[in-house]
C-alpha cells in the first residue's frame, strides 16, 4: 500500500485521539485523568505504529513529522513563557518579601536540592551494586567510541573553567542576552537579574515609596498576563503528551533498549527509590505523600514524556501554589532553580550508577569509603555546572567521570538508551524542585495546608479560563 496513504491514515486516526481528547475537556474530565489517558494513548498508538511499520519505517518517520508538530509545538510554547514567567514570577514574589525572608528561602531551597541530589548518588551506587551492573561485560561498539569522543570533545568547555568561575557567570553581564534563553545558564542568569530588581525595589520604598509602589503593580499587571498566557498554554498539555509519548514509543529501537535492558531496569527501580524517598521527606514534614502524588501527577506526567525540566516550570509553579499550597515565591525559586541545580535523577542517580560500572574496570573499589565520599562531593558540586546544556545527563556523567579519573566509553554506548531513561530522570528532576518548593514553604510557614489537604474539584484547565 502506498507509504503517503498509509501516512494519512495514521495521521486520521491521531486527529480523532485527539478530538476524544477535546470531548473530554468538554464534559469536564479532570486535567489529570486526561493526561493520564493521553500519556496511555500515546503509549498504545505508538506501539501500534512500531508493530505494524517498524520504528524506521517511512511510513513512521512520515506519520511522526506531522503527529510531531503538536508535541513540539506544545514544547516550544511552554519555554516560550518560561523566561516571561520566572522573571515576573520571582519578581513580583520577592517584592513582598523581606531581605530576611529571601535570604532564607533561597538557602532552603538550595540546600534540599543538593542534599537530595547526594543522597539520589547513593541510591544510584547502592542499585548499581545490588544489580551488580559491570561495565566489563559491555563492549563499546567504534559508533558508540565515536560518540563518547565528541561529547567529550564538546565537554571541554564546561570542565575547562572551575567550579567558581562557572558559579560566577551565573551573574549576567548582558541580562537581556539571558532573557532570549541563551547560554548554559540562561534561567539562573534571570533568577539572578529579577533578584536584583527586586531587592533594589525593597530598599526604594525607603526612599521614594511611591515609585516602589508603581513598579510593584506593573509588576502585579505583568504577572496577570503572563500567568494568563500559562493557563492558555497549559490547557493543551493532553494532546502534547499523546504527539510527544506517541513519538518516542513509536521510534524506540527496542533491540538497543533489550541490549542494554538490566541497566534500563535498575534505573528505573533507582528512579523509583529516590521518588519513595521524596514521599518520606515530604511525611517528615508533615504533608501526605499521596495528596502529593495525586495532585503532581500532571506535571510528573509532562516532565516524563516532554524530557525537559525547564519546559515544565510553568507546569510546576501553578500546581505548587493552585493544587499543593506553596507559596508563589518558594514556588517560582524552586521550580526555576531546580531545573538547573540539584537534579536527582540527571545529575545524581546517572552519574553514580555509570562510576560504580567503570571503576572496576581500572582497579577501583566503587564501594569504598574514600571513593564514595569523593564521588557525592563531586556529583553535587557538577550539578551546578551543567544548568541549561542540552543532555544534561550525558554532561553531568562525563563532567563526573573525568573528575573522578575514570574512562569515559560506556556513556556512548549508553546513548542509544538515553531517551527511555531520561524520561524517568526528568520526573524526578521536577519532583525534587517541587520538593524543595514544599520543604521550605513549611519550614517558613508559608504553605497554605488546607489547599495541599483539600480533594480536587473541577479541573481547572478548561474553556471557562
Amino acid at each position: 500500500m502506498n507509504d503517503i496513504f498509509l501516512t494519512i491514515i495514521n495521521i486520521l486516526v491521531f486527529l480523532a485521539i485527539t478530538f476524544g481528547l477535546f470531548m473530554m475537556q468538554k464534559k469536564y474530565v479532570s486535567f489529570t485523568k486526561r493526561v493520564l489517558l493521553a500519556l496511555l494513548g500515546g503509549i498504545v498508538f505508538g506501539a501500534v505504529l512500531q508493530l505494524i511499520y517498524g520504528p524506521n519505517s517511512e511510513v513512521v518517520i512520515q506519520s511522526n513529522t506531522w503527529i510531531s508538530i503538536v508535541g513540539t509545538a506544545y514544547v516550544r510554547l511552554l519555554k516560550m513563557i518560561v523566561i516571561p514567567l520566572v522573571f515576573i514570577a520571582i519578581t513580583g514574589a520577592i517584592i513582598k518579601q523581606t531581605g530576611k525572608d529571601l535570604g532564607k528561602m533561597a538557602g532552603i531551597i538550595i540546600l534540599v536540592l543538593v542534599l537530595t541530589t547526594g543522597i539520589a548518588a547513593l541510591v544510584g551506587v547502592g542499585t548499581a551494586s545490588i544489580f551488580d551492573l559491570s561495565a566489563e561485560g559491555l563492549q563499546v561498539g567504534e559508533d558508540e567510541s565515536q560518540a563518547a569522543d565528541n561529547l567529550e570533545n564538546r565537554l571541554g568547555e564546561f570542565t575547562a573553567k572551575p567550579i567558581p568561575e562557572q558559579i560566577v557567570e551565573i551573574i549576567p553581564i548582558n541580562p537581556f542576552y539571558a532573557m532570549t534563553g541563551q547560554g548554559s545558564s540562561a534561567t539562573l542568569s534571570v533568577v539572578v537579574f529579577a533578584a536584583f530588581i527586586s531587592i533594589a525595589t525593597l530598599g526604594l520604598r525607603r526612599k521614594k515609596p511611591e515609585s516602589a509602589e508603581h513598579f510593584a503593580k506593573i509588576i502585579s499587571t505583568l504577572h496577570d498576563v503572563v500567568m494568563r498566557m500559562v493557563t492558555l498554554v497549559l490547557r493543551l498539555t493532553p494532546y502534547g503528551v499523546l504527539a510527544l509519548m506517541t513519538r518516542v514509543v513509536s521510534t524506540s529501537n527496542f533491540s538497543e533498549i533489550a541490549r542494554l535492558l538490566k541497566f534500563v531496569i535498575a534505573s528505573y527501580v533507582a528512579l523509583i527509590v529516590m521518588f519513595i524517598i521524596h514521599f518520606v521527606i515530604l511525611a517528615i514534614f508533615g504533608l501526605n505523600p499521596m495528596t502529593y502524588l495525586k495532585k503532581s501527577a500532571s506535571v510528573l506526567t509532562f516532565a516524563f514524556t516532554s524530557r525537559t525540566s525547564a519546559g515544565a516550570i510553568p507546569l510546576n509553579v501553578e500546581t505548587q501554589t493552585d493544587k499543593l499550597g506553596v507559596s508563589e515565591g518558594h514556588a517560582n525559586l524552586s521550580a526555576s532553580l531546580g531545573s538547573s541545580i540539584g537534579q536527582n535523577g540527571c545529575a545524581g542517580i546517572y552519574p553514580a550508577m555509570l562510576a560504580v560500572m567503570i571503576a572496576p574496570t581500572v582497579g577501583i573499589n566503587p564501594l569504598a569509603p574514600a571513593f564514595l565520599i569523593k564521588l557525592v562531593i563531586v556529583i553535587a558540586l557538577s550539578s551546578f555546572g551543567i544548568a541549561g546544556v542540552g543532555g544534561g545527563a550525558t554532561f553531568a556523567a562525563l563532567i563526573v567521570l573525568s573528575t573522578m579519573g575514570l574512562p569515559v566509553g560506556l556513556v556512548g554506548l549508553l546513548i542509544a538508551i538515553e531517551p527511555l531513561i531520561d524520561m524517568g530522570r526528568t520526573a524526578v528532576n521536577v519532583s525534587g524542585s517541587m520538593l524543595a518548593g514544599l520543604v521550605s514553604s513549611k519550614v517558613m510557614n508559608n504553605i497554605d495546608i488546607e489547599k495541599y489537604n483539600e480533594k480536587e474539584h473541577r479541573e481547572e484547565y478548561t474553556e471557562e479560563n
